[in-house]
This record gives structure tokens, C-alpha cells and sequence, in this order.
């Protein structure tokens, strides 16, 4: 299991992310507080608050490299 913190700060960028997750074979959740839902439902992440970063969790041990390079600009630290 792999979190970090990103930011979605556009419809597109929110487009770009759920496409990236669609690939996945694994499971990615998105929380903020104690609501979380399934990165690949882009209904539950426009109904987020997106105004802050929100954490991302990758719910597996495989290598999730090429996942997080697809990813990475919207990683904030």
C-alpha cells in the first residue's frame, strides 16, 4: 500500500487522473477527512472538495511505478 497527496485543480486534471486510474489493476481510493471513494469513479471525485490537495491510497504491493509516473504532476509533497 502506497499514499501520497495530490492535487486536482481542473476538470481536466481530474479527466487525466481517473484515465490513469482506469489502467490500473489494482485498487486506488481518494480521501479527504473520513470520506473516501474510488479514484476511478469520476463521480465520487467531483463530488470531493477538490479546492485542497486530497490523499491518494494505492491499495496493493505490485510495483506501482509506471502508475505514479503517469501521475506525478499531480503529487504535491
Amino acid at each position: 500500500m502506497q499514499s501520497r497527496n495530490i492535487k486536482l485543480s481542473s476538470i481536466n486534471d481530474v479527466k487525466k487522473f481517473v484515465n490513469a486510474t482506469l489502467d490500473c489493476p489494482y485498487e486506488v481510493d481518494v480521501s479527504s477527512g473520513r470520506y473516501v471513494v474510488d479514484a476511478k469513479s469520476i463521480m465520487g471525485l467531483f463530488s470531493m472538495d477538490l479546492t485542497k490537495p486530497v490523499d491518494m491510497t494505492i491499495n496493493s504491493d505490485a510495483d506501482c511505478s509506471k502508475f505514479l509516473d503517469q501521475i506525478k504532476e499531480f503529487v504535491v509533497e
